[in-house]
């Protein structure tokens, strides 16, 4: 077990986390996933939240998975209290980002519109089927800001 900092979190607990949680965003984002929630979680009314909800669901096990593997692999040991306060803010900032709506009105607000939708198809063409749009790095560096918030309270 690593000893911990005045503060209160350890650099290498944190650290540890963090990668195992990062692993586990893009393991659950891009291979656990099904490819109905992908299509479904945006939409709107309660489809589009089921489909979302299941996909944070899932998400947020693979994450529950990759924390209990670095536990058994190295020994650490963390806090069950913080490890459930940074798996909730993990999963609802993750849950606010994919139903779609609430990351392009704040991209809007900051003055990202045309950012967040760089490399959107245009209406009628399927011109620009890739990972590579304005919206989805926007997706991703939101996660991976919440990522970082989430491994400090799983670290506490």
């Amino acid at each position: 077990m690593f000893a911990a900092d005045p503060s209160g979190v350890h650099a290498a607990t944190f650290a540890a986390v963090f990668a195992a949680l990062y692993v586990a965003h893009q393991v659950a984002d891009h291979w656990v996933q099904t490819q109905h929630q992908a299509d479904c979680k945006g939409l709107p009314g309660w489809p589009g939240r089921i489909a979302c909800a299941a996909h944070v669901t899932t998400y947020t096990l693979t994450a529950l998975v990759a924390l209990t593997v670095l536990l058994l692999a190295t020994g650490l040991r963390l806090d069950p209290w913080g490890v459930g306060v940074g798996l909730t803010v993990s999963a609802v900032s993750h849950y606010i980002a994919d139903r779609r709506t609430p990351l392009k009105r704040i991209a809007d607000a900051l003055g990202s519109a045309r950012f967040h939708a760089l490399g959107t198809p245009r209406p009628g063409h399927d011109d620009n089927p890739s990972l590579g749009t304005g919206a989805y790095a926007l997706d991703q560096s939101w996660h991976y800001g919440f990522l970082f918030i989430a491994a400090l309270f799983c670290a506490i």
